[in-house]
């Protein structure tokens, strides 16, 4: 018996792929959403999955997503992304805003227009992706970490909204996560800049790693909610403590 309809956003690459390939493994009717409907073509012919092509920053296409899905007994929030490096003194407002549509505006249309049907499910779980960006700064960071920030704040607001009714909220913050395209995006298709952010970086995290987190975190027992979960690679102790190996010690 299937546990029930599983959408995931920001589904066509990095952590949202991989979650919606594990969820299908878990037993969930996967609709995996993103807005490169390629992309997601090739994911479901994969795995099995639904495609669903998704735009968190439109309110149209959102009303689309929940008038396409009958039910949804777990929501995961994983569209997002950081944009540029600037200190504040020279920030763009265009980065910052589009970081603010994508992870803050884009979680809160989405769960607004899902929450009905995830609360008709009797045991709803939304899973919010944030960052240890949303737990901590660092310079050049302040439009990503303030974004991360609202996302924290919105998902400890909705906890507790919804006490007492069935759905769990959860936070995944993940640390250093070695995608193929986030850094890529962030630093504008610089791929000398995006790798460098990981050089020297012993085992960073993978796409699985946050995915197997989110599993975990959504087939508990409808009472058990994890509320937050930071993850980090072992080689990461803090967001500006990171151990990097040299090629003179390889």
């Amino acid at each position: 018996m299937g546990r029930g309809v599983a959408v995931v956003t920001g589904a066509s690459s990095g952590i949202g792929a991989a979650t919606a390939r594990r969820l299908v493994t878990e037993g969930y009717d996967v609709v995996a959403a993103a807005r490169r409907a390629g992309r997601l073509k090739n994911l479901a012919a994969e795995t099995g999955c639904r495609a669903q092509v998704l735009d968190v920053t439109s309110q149209a296409s959102v009303d689309e997503l929940a008038a396409a899905v009958e039910s949804c007994a777990v929501l995961v929030n994983n569209a997002g992304g950081a944009f540029g490096l600037a200190p504040i003194a020279t920030a763009s407002d265009e980065d910052w805003q589009r970081m603010y549509a994508v992870n803050v505006l884009g979680t809160l249309r989405v769960t607004r227009a899902l929450l009905p049907k995830l609360l008709a499910s009797g045991d709803g779980v939304v899973v919010n992706l944030t960052s240890t960006a949303g737990h901590g700064v660092y310079e050049g960071g302040a439009g990503y970490t303030a974004a991360k920030h609202a996302q924290h704040a919105l998902s400890e607001t909705l906890r507790l909204e919804l006490c007492g009714q069935p759905v769990r909220v959860v936070e995944i913050a993940p640390g250093m996560v070695a995608t193929e395209e986030f850094s890529l995006v962030r630093f504008g298709g610089d791929q000398a800049r995006a790798d460098a952010v990981y050089a020297g970086v012993p085992d960073p995290l993978t796409a699985d790693d946050i995915a197997d987190c989110i599993a975990w975190a959504v087939t508990r027992p409808a009472h058990v909610n994890v509320d937050l979960m930071v993850v980090r690679p072992r080689a990461q102790a803090a967001s500006h403590k990171v151990h990097r190996v040299s090629v003179a010690d390889t």
